[in-house]
């Protein structure tokens, strides 16, 4: 039986391991209990979530256990990670909502059931600690000087790093230590962000109980350029189908560039890596057929078969490629609003194609709106009912952003 460590570094997931060969051993000789911390500051996750999230389901079916962490506790201080400036407070009701919405999430990834994975919540042991005993116990196995030196905290020192979020490294670390002394918890996971909170939590453990941890993060999602995946014009790519749709999450990957097509089916898919490794070399106009393969499979794990062959239908039909199918987001207006028509630019923010009246102006100035296939120049073009057709009005931002709205 392979080695689920072979799986993820044939995929591409492995980026830092604290102790290569052991943690290959430690998963190849046992079931071991492993954690990823989620913190709660929107009130879904995103696609960079979603990588960790694949990574967990191909530990668990090879027999690990894994902890979804949420961040209760952690979120209340804010991580400082790639952050030039503090993170936004957020209230603990919003912080409770916000894990609610994850834990929703998360049951579509990892099997919850008969303990096979563990939902925990760091809030119920952080925020009860009283503070000096935790300094005394805690706080004197960290040493100031080399937490300056973890680039979470190095890369916030030209603009300052509160005190709040200097103890962020410390929290993460004890949540392991926490974990290990409840779950026999072995192993923390992350995004190669974490990489100096990661360290922190194993050497704890190591001093405070004697005990052998270890971590590993992954790499991050980046196309071949090395930005970020997982934005748009529009923001984030959401997990939750209310605000990504399950049309516009099919688009968005199959749209990627052509060099990032193997990369995506490695992290994203359970596609085996030999039809991974065919699907990307194929070349010219037949790369569109792995793209649709890549958009087709990341929306049937994240929102459901039923959603994901809806929305490549609905895509091909834009193409020309087959009948109209009613999985393109769409806004219903009242008849009544819209006795005296409406204007172009409210009509871009009512449907959330633009997030501002301004970025919807520069937007028709720059030629990037049409309306049923028709580019609008007006910036005061004003729509009317006859301008509907059967099936609604077709408004197209850019190339390949559809919406369609229709009178109730």
């Amino acid at each position: 039986m392979t080695n689920v460590f072979d799986v993820l570094k044939e995929r591409g997931f492995i980026k830092q391991t604290t102790h290569e060969e052991e943690i290959r051993e430690l998963l190849g000789k046992e079931s071991v209990t492993f954690y990823i911390g989620f913190d709660a500051t929107a009130d879904s996750l995103h696609v960079g979530h979603f990588l960790q999230l694949m990574a967990m389901a191909h530990l668990q079916r090879a027999g690990h256990r894994p902890i979804a962490l949420l961040g209760g506790g952690t979120t209340m201080v804010g991580d400082p990670t790639g952050k030039t400036d503090m993170r936004k407070m957020l209230t603990v009701e919003e912080i409770q909502h916000n894990a609610d919405c994850f834990k929703k999430q998360m049951a579509k990834f990892l099997d919850f059931s008969d303990g096979k994975a563990i939902m925990a919540n760091n809030a119920d042991w952080l925020m009860n600690l009283e503070y000096i005993p935790f300094l005394r116990e805690i706080g004197r196995h960290f040493s100031v000087n080399r937490m300056l030196t973890a680039e979470c905290f190095k890369s916030r020192m030209e603009k300052g790093l509160s005190f709040l979020e200097f103890n962020y490294m410390i929290m993460q670390a004890y949540d392991f230590l926490e974990l290990h002394r409840k779950y026999g918890c072995k192993l923390e996971l992350g995004g190669d962000d974490q990489w100096s909170n990661i360290i922190a939590g194993a050497d704890l453990i190591r001093r405070v109980e004697g005990e052998s941890a270890y971590g590993m993060t992954f790499t991050l999602l980046t196309n071949s350029e090395g930005k970020k995946m997982g934005k748009t014009e529009s923001g984030a790519v959401w997990l939750d189908s209310q605000k990504t749709s399950p049309y516009d999450f099919y688009q968005y990957w199959r749209n990627v560039a052509d060099a990032d097509v193997q990369n995506c089916l490695s992290l994203l898919t359970f596609i085996p890596m030999d039809e991974v490794r065919r699907l990307s070399s194929l070349e010219g106009a037949e790369i569109n057929k792995a793209k649709e393969v890549l958009a087709y499979e990341v929306t049937k794990i994240v929102h459901g078969e039923e959603e994901a062959k809806k929305a490549q239908e609905a895509a091909r039909a834009l193409f020309g490629k087959g009948a109209m199918a009613g999985s393109i987001p769409t806004t219903e207006i009242s008849r009544e609003e819209f006795a005296e028509g409406m204007d172009i630019i409210s009509i871009l923010t009512t449907t959330k194609l633009t997030s501002s009246r301004g970025e919807a102006r520069r937007l028709i100035q720059q030629g990037g709106v049409s309306v049923n296939d028709e580019k609008v120049k007006d910036i005061s073009l004003v729509i009317k009912e006859e301008d509907f057709k059967d099936d609604g009005l077709m408004v197209k931002k850019g190339k390949k952003v559809y919406h369609k709205v229709k009178l109730v």
